[in-house]
C-alpha cells in the first residue's frame, strides 16, 4: 500500500513538473517577441542610392527606429527593377531583422515570370507608406516644349524618340508603353538600374527624355528639364502648371504606391511590433517632409490592408498584362 501511494506521489509530482515546463515556455517565447528588437534591423531599398525610392526609404527608416527603439540601418541592393532587393528580402529568416520595401510591381514581375516571389504567399506585408509622382521630362533646350509637340514628332518619327526608365516591367516601363499605345505612337525605351541612372542619362544627352518619378523635380526648378506631364489622378502641387496625362486625353494613372514587407513566417508579436512602428513613422514629421520635397503622396496603409491592396493590383495586372502585351515585349 505504501508503494503505491509512494508511486502515485511521484506521478503526481512528475505531472507538477511538466506542467511548469509547460506553462515556462510560452512566457519565454513571448518573451522574446517582447523584448525584439535586441538589436538593429536590416532595411533593404531594392533601388539605387540618391534616387526618390531611397530618400523616402532613408526617412521612413530613421523614424521607424526612432519607435522601435534601434536603429533601422539601409542598405540599397539595386537591380532587376527591384527584385534583386526583393528576394533578398524574401529570403531571410523571418526573425524580423531583415525586412524592406516591397515595390508593388511584384504583383506584375511575377506574371511575367522575372521573380519568383509570389507575393500572395511570400511576403509578410508590414505598412503600404506612399506612391510616387510620375512624369515626363525633357531638356530645356530641346526640341519639344509641350506633349502635343512630342506626340506629333514620335508619330512623324516612329522609334526615333528615346526614353530613359528604371527598369523593364517596372512601374515608368509599363506606365510609358500603356501611354504609347493610348497615343497610338512608338518611342525606344532605354532601361536603367534606377532614376538616378536614368535621369543622368538625359542630363548627358545620351536618352532622349526621362519619365521617372519626380529624380527630375529639382532639375526642373533650376531650369535644366522641362516637366511635360505628370501621371496622377490630379496636378501634383509643387509643379501645379503641368497638366497631367488624364487632363490632355490620355486616359493613363500611374502612381504606383509602395511600402514594407518582411519574409514569411514572422512571429506574429514581431509582426504588430512592426506594424506599429511604420505607422508611427508614415504619420512622423520627417517621413511627410522628405515625401513633400519628393512629391511622394503619402498613402499609408497597415500591413492587412495592404497586402489586400495587392491582392487586387495582382487581378488588375493579370488584364493589363494581357492587354499591353508584356510577355511579348519583354521577350523583344
Amino acid at each position: 500500500m505504501q508503494d503505491k501511494t509512494q508511486a502515485a506521489q511521484r506521478r503526481g509530482l512528475l505531472r507538477g513538473a511538466a506542467a511548469i515546463g509547460a506553462s515556462a515556455l510560452l512566457p519565454l517565447g513571448m518573451a522574446r517577441a517582447q523584448a525584439y528588437p535586441e538589436r538593429p534591423i536590416n532595411f533593404i531599398c531594392p533601388w539605387p542610392a540618391g534616387g526618390t525610392a531611397d530618400a523616402s526609404m532613408r526617412a521612413l527608416c530613421s523614424a521607424a527606429g526612432k519607435a522601435l527603439g534601434q536603429p533601422v540601418v539601409l542598405e540599397n541592393k539595386a537591380g532587376a527593377s527591384g527584385m534583386i532587393g526583393l528576394k533578398a528580402i524574401t529570403s531571410a529568416r523571418p526573425d524580423g531583422y531583415t525586412i524592406g520595401q516591397v515595390p508593388i510591381s511584384v504583383t506584375r514581375f511575377y506574371q511575367l515570370g522575372m521573380t519568383t516571389v509570389d507575393p500572395r504567399k511570400d511576403i509578410t506585408w508590414i505598412a503600404r507608406t506612399s506612391g510616387q509622382t510620375f512624369g515626363i521630362a525633357v531638356p530645356a533646350n530641346g526640341k519639344w516644349k509641350s506633349m502635343a509637340e512630342l506626340v506629333n514628332y514620335a508619330k512623324a518619327h516612329p522609334g526615333e524618340v528615346t526614353y530613359a526608365h528604371s527598369g523593364l516591367g517596372g512601374a515608368t516601363h509599363v506606365g510609358m508603353e500603356e501611354f504609347l499605345i493610348v497615343a497610338g505612337i512608338k518611342m525606344r525605351d532605354v532601361p536603367f538600374k534606377g532614376g538616378s541612372e536614368a535621369l543622368q542619362a538625359v542630363l548627358g544627352g545620351h536618352v532622349d527624355i526621362l519619365v521617372d518619378s519626380s529624380s527630375w523635380a529639382p532639375h526642373v526648378e533650376s531650369g535644366k528639364l522641362l516637366l511635360l506631364s505628370t501621371w496622377g489622378e490630379q496636378r501634383t502641387p509643387r509643379f501645379a502648371q503641368t497638366p497631367t496625362l488624364k487632363e490632355l486625353g490620355w486616359d493613363v494613372v500611374t502612381d504606383a504606391p509602395n511600402g514594407v514587407g518582411a519574409p514569411r513566417g514572422l512571429d506574429p508579436a514581431v509582426e504588430a511590433r512592426l506594424r506599429d512602428a511604420f505607422r508611427q513613422a508614415a504619420a512622423s514629421e520627417e517621413f511627410k517632409r522628405v515625401c513633400a520635397q519628393i512629391d511622394a503622396p503619402i498613402m499609408y496603409l497597415d500591413g492587412p490592408q495592404y497586402q489586400a491592396y495587392a491582392e487586387s493590383v495582382y487581378r488588375k495586372e493579370t488584364s493589363l498584362i494581357e492587354r499591353l502585351r508584356l510577355k511579348e515585349l519583354m521577350k523583344g
